[in-house]
């Protein structure tokens, strides 16, 4: 009981965020985010902290994809990506004007550690969303001024696709002790941004296990357990019942073997939370990486 209570109030403070969002010209966030169309959702499968520099075919689709973002009415203000690897005790948010690249992997060669994208960050918007976003712990989110920065799940996509790194970017952080229905409740209050400017990308992988991993297995090549979650994720996202995929771990042993640890899951759910239910999805990069990494990635809108 506590649980569905605690998640109505939260629908409920989405609702009342989406409104004063749309609604209070005045506020600190509207005046640094002008009217825009409507930008899309991402969410990428982003897989080996390699394909940032490899010229693989996940590379280079995420290149199409920026020349094609870009190539639309309007060019994103502001990107705000939620990556599988910061995982914190509450929610937070990068408030600092340049964010520090952030090399969050070892055994890599030092080409990859070399790589730098100093997108700058958004100070102003940090503070207004802390003050907007109400997250479910009844706590405000919070600011993070000095500690992370942009991780390889948000600069090893981001670099491919915005090679100039000029949109200012900030990364969301996950509290992974808070169940899936909340981080797709949460997506949800992002919503409203879209139409100020603001491209949500999401950074995760739909299945990943890495114990399963095999080197040298090809794109089509997976197991079944990861095949049959793949395929049943993306059911569902073609129906448009994306409030369907906070309910993952009813698969059970699938679940289990998909996400032994379930932190590259999560992304998508706040991407999802944040998409109309109208937006039909387009998939690319609909392959496997190493047998036990789904790189399936969607856009919506």
């Amino acid at each position: 009981m506590h649980r569905r209570s605690a998640l109505a109030t939260l629908a409920a403070l989405s609702t009342t965020f989406r409104s004063s969002l749309a609604g209070a010209s005045t506020q600190p966030l509207l005046q640094a985010l002008k009217p825009s169309p409507r930008m899309p959702v991402l969410f990428v499968g982003h897989g080996s902290p390699m394909n940032a520099i490899e010229d693989n075919a996940w590379r280079r689709s995420w290149q199409a994809m920026g020349k094609e973002l870009l190539a639309r009415q309007a060019k994103p203000q502001l990107i705000v990506c939620i990556s599988a690897h910061w995982l914190t005790q509450g929610w937070q948010v990068t408030a600092m004007a340049q964010p520090p690249t952030i090399h969050d992997f070892g055994g890599f060669p030092q080409a990859l550690h070399d790589v730098q994208y100093p997108a700058p960050g958004a100070p102003a918007v940090a503070r207004s969303l802390a003050q907007e976003i109400k997250v479910p712990s009844g706590d405000k989110l919070a600011l993070d001024t000095s500690q992370w920065g942009l991780d390889h799940g948000t600069w090893s996509v981001l670099k491919p696709m915005f090679p100039k790194a000029d949109i200012p970017v900030l990364q969301l952080s996950m509290d992974y002790s808070r169940p899936p229905a909340e981080h797709f409740a949460l997506g949800r209050q992002l919503h409203a941004l879209r139409s100020r400017g603001v491209l949500v990308v999401g950074s995760g992988n739909i299945v990943h296990n890495l114990r399963a991993t095999r080197n040298g297995a090809g794109p089509n090549e997976t197991y079944d357990w990861g095949r049959e979650f793949d395929t049943v994720v993306q059911d569902q996202i073609k129906k448009g019942q994306l409030d369907q995929l906070p309910k993952f771990q009813s698969l059970g042993a699938v679940a289990q073997q998909a996400h032994p640890s379930h932190e590259h899951y999560l992304p998508l759910l706040v991407a999802a939370g944040a998409v109309r239910p109208d937006e039909m999805p387009r998939f690319f990069n609909t392959g496997f990486q190493s047998a036990s990494i789904s790189m399936r990635s969607v856009l919506w809108g």
